[in-house]
């Protein structure tokens, strides 16, 4: 998998790479990570890429032109790249988004900043929007390595442990159930007692009640969902 980071500031983007499991993947060379600056196509004498919003309001809008001859180059080199824009105004990212991406080949991720980008880069060129939540930052490269890392764990070879995938939040309707390491008494705080009788199948119960609890406590929307599902 490649992905190609289509920014004005990579630096905010490069430092997430230098270490830990994403790090080991690109060395293993399982992914690779590429920077596209459209500051770098700027026509403008000065390399400006943002100018005032036709029909008024406060702030810059990324113009067009520098964006269009980014992903014009982009998409001459490699034609199949699919190339995804972040903004607050779009579908909501979500875990079966991260498995579907994973299966891609290149992926662009397109940061806008100040107050967006003009809405024709975002027609012409996009195949899918997302956001990450309801709020809004200040520009889009962390909601591009959210989306980055969200896929890239469902990508062969990047978990050291696949099997971690299947009992993860969100892989079904229910929260992941609580999880614990050793020892199984500190500080006077101890390991659920039927973790350690060695008994699996009651392990399993346990673990299926307390999902249902924190996904009652904390998402009972989705409790609907894994109450339905149960009953088909």
């Amino acid at each position: 998998m490649k992905y190609t980071f289509v920014t004005l500031f990579p630096n905010l983007i490069e430092g997430y790479f230098k270490d830990s499991i994403l790090k080991r993947a690109i060395d293993k060379g399982i992914i690779e990570i590429d920077y596209l600056n459209p500051r770098d196509y700027s026509k403008n004498k000065h390399f400006k890429v943002d100018d005032t919003a036709v029909g008024g309001g406060a702030g810059m809008v990324m113009n067009p032109q520098p964006l269009f001859d980014a992903l014009d180059d982009l998409r001459c080199k490699d034609e199949n790249v699919h190339i995804v824009f972040l903004t607050p105004v779009a579908k909501p990212f979500v875990q079966n988004d991260a498995k579907r991406l994973a299966q891609k080949s290149h992926i662009a991720f397109v940061s806008g900043r100040y107050e967006g980008i003009d809405e024709r880069v975002i027609e012409k060129y996009a195949d899918e929007v997302f956001s990450i939540g309801d709020y809004v930052l200040t520009g889009g490269e962390l909601a591009s390595l959210i989306i980055c890392d969200a896929t890239s764990r469902n990508i062969e070879g990047v978990l050291g442990n696949s099997q971690s995938l299947e009992v993860e939040s969100f892989e079904t309707p229910l929260l992941e159930a609580p999880s614990f390491s050793k020892p199984k008494m500190y500080e006077g705080l101890s390991v659920p007692s039927e973790y350690l009788k060695g008994n699996h199948s009651k392990i399993r119960s346990l673990k299926l009640a307390l999902s249902e609890c924190k996904t009652k406590f904390f998402r009972p929307d989705e409790l609907k969902k894994y109450k339905v599902t149960a009953k088909l």
